[in-house]
């Protein structure tokens, strides 16, 4: 019997992100998101979205966001905020 696959992969950190976005920012519904469009400059999250972004990473991915890393280069796009998640996870013993 094959073994259960955690509910969330690194394979699913765009589709979650992705979907979370669009499930809590109406502007995110409007249209037709992309991987690489700028979120905080189309605004689509604003500094207190980024806020609610990191709840969920947080509390989806089970990882710690210090406070030095809540610059716009790791929240700019869903590309961005994936990479950055890959990141703490593999750098997590």
């Amino acid at each position: 019997m094959q073994e259960a696959i955690p509910k969330t992969v690194p394979t699913n950190i765009n589709s979650l992100m992705k979907q979370f976005i669009t499930d809590h920012f109406p502007s995110a519904r409007k249209r037709a998101l992309q991987d690489t469009d700028p979120l905080i400059e189309n605004g689509i999250i604003d500094s207190l979205g980024i806020l609610d972004v990191v709840a969920f990473m947080e509390s989806e991915f089970r990882l710690s966001v210090e406070d030095d890393e809540l610059v716009p280069e790791n929240f700019q796009t869903i590309a961005r905020i994936t990479a950055y998640v890959e990141k703490k996870l593999n750098s997590t013993p």
